[in-house]
Formats: structure tokens, sequence, C-alpha cells
């Protein structure tokens, strides 16, 4: 089984945001499913409301940070008195355990779910060993 962890217990402030930026920005948390084959670790995130061009996943000493901004655009001539969806994102992170080759990881959107491909390094991968007769 994979190392990928889910990091909790994060505010904007230890991820280098001020205090009042963490007050003013309302963070949503993708649902997420994780799956896992012989040579990568997939996630499978949630994130409805938003465009692909609107996602952005970074990797950071082991840390991978998915989030997404979704936009709300109101018709022409009416003016927003009340939103609760506008402005807010999405943020999920994720400690990559040693077995990830961070440099192939791949990411796609279709429908509201972005999909993560982890390339596992080929230590890490799954291998049957040929049992020869002696």
């Amino acid at each position: 089984m994979s190392e990928l962890k889910t990091v909790q217990g994060q505010n904007m402030e230890s991820q280098g945001g001020s205090a009042a930026e963490a007050q003013n920005v309302r963070h949503l948390l993708p649902l997420v499913d994780i799956g896992e084959q012989d040579d990568s670790i997939r996630i499978f995130a949630d994130m409805p409301g938003v465009a692909p061009d609107a996602v952005s996943i970074e990797v950071d000493n082991q840390v991978l940070t998915l989030e997404g901004r979704i936009a709300v655009d109101m018709p022409e001539g009416i003016a927003a008195t009340y939103a609760e969806v506008g402005g807010s994102r999405y943020r999920r992170r994720f400690s990559l355990g040693q077995e990830v080759d961070t440099e192939g990881i791949r990411a796609e959107m279709d429908n509201g779910v972005v999909t993560v491909t982890l390339p596992k390094k080929s230590s890490h991968r799954r291998r049957r060993i040929e049992v020869k007769a002696a």
C-alpha cells in the first residue's frame, strides 16, 4: 500500500498567507478517491464548478497541493447581493511517500473531476520474480 496521506490541520497562515487573508478566503475540501495500481497511484478529486484553467497542482518538499477556484459569473445587468459560492476555492494537500516519482506527475480534468496520476519509482513497483528450476 502507498504512503500517500492527507495533510491535516494546516491553515492559510502556515501556507504562506496572512491570518486576515485566511478569514476572507473560504476553502472547500474536495472529496477524493484514491486508487493504486502496480505502477501508479491515482487521486480523483471532485471539484464541481471549477474550470480546467482554474486548477493548480504543485509539489513542494514531498507535499502535493491541489487547488481549484470556483468562478461564478452573474448575468449582465445583475449585481450579486448574496452569494454562497462566489470566490470559493477547493484546497487539499497530500503528503507523498518516497515511492512517488514527482517529475512524472500528470493531471487531467473531466466533468469537474480532477485525476492526478502519481507514477511510482521503478524501485517501488511490484514485480513478479520468476523461479527457475535448479
